[in-house]
């Protein structure tokens, strides 16, 4: 599994840099993501139901903010 830290980085970059991740991994594996954006949490949402991409998890603690999401197949 990837992991992309994009804690203290403001929108729309905890996203793009979640796609280049998921760019960078094989359908079928994983990439978490870790932001502190507020708006991330929506973003997140949106971005797995127009890419086909599956948000696995959400999670909020503190201010931070957790998404797994899991690649589509090709």
């Amino acid at each position: 599994m990837l992991e992309v830290d994009a804690r203290g980085l403001s929108c729309p970059m905890p996203l793009l840099k979640a796609k280049k991740g998921l760019n960078s991994v094989n359908a079928g594996e994983r990439v978490q993501v870790l932001a502190t954006d507020s708006g991330s949490w929506r973003d997140f949402a949106v971005f797995a139901e127009q890419s086909g991409h599956l948000l696995l998890n959400a999670e909020q603690n503190n201010g931070e903010y957790c998404y797994l999401l899991e690649k589509k197949a090709d």
